[in-house]
């Protein structure tokens, strides 16, 4: 992925064609979330995304359907890892007890994201 972290509309953007899967542009417009934009910049947002990469395109006479080219697991590894890394010194630990502080977690949640951890890593 690009270095370059994703702007709030480029990231509307990419959560919509994550969830459609391919969409017209003016499909994309229809599910940007209010205040909507106007579809010429969400056309340019779209054109921005595939000069960088992360979106192509299949012509279909002359309109344009669009798809992520960058996986949304990609963008959250990145993303997550770059939060860790900034507010957390990198460490898991540290986040997670900001959480229990912050948020109120309690030991059963923490205990079930436990037991799926250990259970990925056997199957790993």
């Amino acid at each position: 992925m690009n270095k370059k972290h994703l702007n709030k509309n480029e990231e509307t953007v990419m959560r919509i064609l994550w969830k459609l899967e391919k969409a017209f542009l003016k499909e994309v417009v229809t599910e940007f979330p209010e205040p909507k934009l106007p579809s010429t910049t969400i056309a340019s947002v779209l054109k921005k995304l595939e000069q960088n990469g992360l979106v192509d395109h299949k012509t279909y006479n002359k309109s344009h359907q669009y798809f992520p080219v960058l996986k949304q697991d990609q963008y959250k590894h990145v993303e997550l890892k770059d939060l860790l890394g900034s507010y957390f010194n990198s460490s898991i630990g540290e986040m997670v007890s900001f959480f229990m502080q912050k948020e109120n977690t309690d030991i059963e949640e923490l205990e079930k994201i436990f037991e799926e951890i250990k259970a990925n890593k056997k199957e790993s």
